[in-house]
């Protein structure tokens, strides 16, 4: 029994949401995002509520039945609110910098690396070591931080790197004479 599974998505004041079928469409304030879901669930919208229930008894119909809920639920809380990622730049020297659709990043290597901002995405860099994501795309905002991320991921001796905000890293003792 599925405990996230259970609880119904409540639809607020001012979305829209649309079940056609399998097809799910959200409209808010933010924008419009929708989803299919997977043959393995049944999905119904009543009283403002959408609520998520597996079709069989198999493996596969109960865990879909959660994942299948939360993404609904992260459909409905995107066009709400959005969702934010803050990454900090910790180093001697690193930088970054918005320039069109493009971010330019001084990670220490020998050359600039230039990460693309893809469609629905949008950057903002308060200052040189601060890089904040938004959008209403949980998963694409994600992805996007992530692959900024990749580039230089924080080291445990120093910290350097390209980290979350609300990340801990953790740090090792260095050499001992």
């Amino acid at each position: 029994m599925s405990r996230i599974g259970n609880k119904p998505i409540a639809v607020p004041q001012g979305i829209e949401a649309n079940l056609n079928g399998k097809d799910l469409t959200v409209k808010g304030p933010k924008g419009a995002l929708s989803m299919t879901f997977v043959n393995d669930v049944d999905a119904k919208l009543e009283d403002g509520n959408i609520t998520v229930r597996p079709v069989g008894e198999t493996k596969r119909a109960r865990s879909m039945w959660g994942m299948q809920r939360t993404l609904a639920s992260n459909l409905i809380e995107g066009v709400t609110n959005g969702y934010t990622k803050t990454l900090l730049l910790v180093g001697v020297g690193y930088r970054a910098a918005l320039q069109g659709k493009q971010i330019k990043l001084q990670l220490g290597f020998s050359h600039d690396v230039m990460f693309q901002i893809p469609e629905g995405i949008d950057v903002k860099c308060p200052d040189q070591t601060t890089i904040i994501i938004s959008g209403i795309d949980k998963q694409k905002v994600g992805q996007v931080a992530a692959e900024i991320r990749e580039w230089r991921k924080p080291e445990p001796y120093k910290g350097k790197g390209v980290k979350y905000a609300d990340e801990y890293i953790f740090r090792k003792e260095g050499k001992k004479k």
